[in-house]
């Protein structure tokens, strides 16, 4: 399935199931109602869940078969109003007093005027979602809200309520039409309760083993049945024991796309030895499943699958 002509959204949710799918992202029906409801009602949609299981990729997948732009604010620890949404050409304005000053001009209210026009704006990823030039809003994707502070959190409040942001210099710039807003959170430190009243809210947590199965059949379709079976198993074994870090979907899906490209058709312990750095990204994890451990999980694998035929 395509995209959506330019601006249309889903009618349901079983539109939105098949739109999501339509680039390859299976959601399921309890993700892909509050998806609905957060385009039906035009509120930010607030997504949390471990690294890896899939919540940028809803953003782009709805860019893509909403055939709207995305813009992706990419945060991060000290992010500022300078990096998020707007400063002022500096060097440009420089020039412009320079000019000002050899031509004699000595209109200060004319000069000052110029220099903090539109002209001189530089739009960052925020002021870019709100003041749009195209016939559609794009979405807006806010990717790791958790990695910046409580200041830039209270400064957002107004950009989730009334999708405005002010500028002293130009005054309120306002949205004529709201963003898709889609705000992500590895959950490394709770967000205020004052921004998630703004917003849907859903748990993405890691599939079970029958939709993992098919989302790998999706994204890695060369793999064979066999092996793509015996990945998801093993990566669902992995996830119940005590890691540093569970592997994601992501992780998954690297994995298999490696054991393919080694043209490996089963599961074997040296192959999961040499390969594990794509599906672990920590040593401790990586040295307790090169051991003893890993090679049980391996066999509790292949017993279970050959048990369930």
């Amino acid at each position: 399935m395509g995209a959506h002509s330019i601006g249309t959204s889903p009618t349901s949710i079983d539109e939105t199931v098949a739109l999501l799918a339509g680039q390859d992202y299976l959601a399921g029906r309890g993700l892909a109602t509050v998806i609905y409801l957060a385009l039906k009602m035009k509120r930010p949609l607030f997504l949390e869940g471990e690294a890896g299981v899939g919540k940028t990729e809803i953003a782009k997948a709805l860019s893509k078969g909403l055939n709207r732009p995305l813009i992706r604010l990419q945060c991060y620890e000290g992010l500022d109003i300078a990096s998020a949404v707007y400063e002022w050409n500096y060097p440009a304005q420089m020039l412009d007093i320079r000019l000002s000053e050899a031509s004699g001009l000595g209109d200060r209210e004319r000069l000052e005027a110029n220099l903090y026009s539109e002209r001189h704006l530089i739009r960052r990823p925020v002021l870019q979602a709100l003041a749009q030039d195209g016939e559609v809003a794009p979405v807006f994707l806010i990717d790791e809200l958790d990695r910046t502070d409580e200041a830039f959190e209270a400064f957002l409040l107004e950009v989730l309520s009334d999708f405005q942001v002010t500028i002293p210099e130009l005054g309120t710039i306002r949205a004529s039409e709201p963003p898709i807003v889609i705000i992500t959170t590895n959950r490394t430190r709770e967000i205020h309760d004052a921004l998630k009243r703004r917003c849907l809210y859903h748990w993405v947590d890691y599939p079970d083993a029958a939709q993992e199965l098919a989302i790998l059949t999706t994204k890695v379709p060369q793999a064979s049945q066999a092996l793509s079976q015996q990945v998801v198993a093993y990566v669902q074994k992995l996830r119940r024991i005590d890691l540093f870090k569970n592997p994601g979907i992501a992780e998954t899906i690297d994995w298999a796309t490696a054991l393919v490209e080694l043209d490996r058709l089963a599961l074997d312990p040296e192959t999961i030895s040499d390969t594990l750095g794509t599906l672990l990204k920590y040593q401790d994890d990586i040295a307790r499943i090169r051991g003893s451990e890993g090679e049980a999980i391996l066999s509790s694998v292949k017993a279970d699958l050959l048990a369930t035929g």
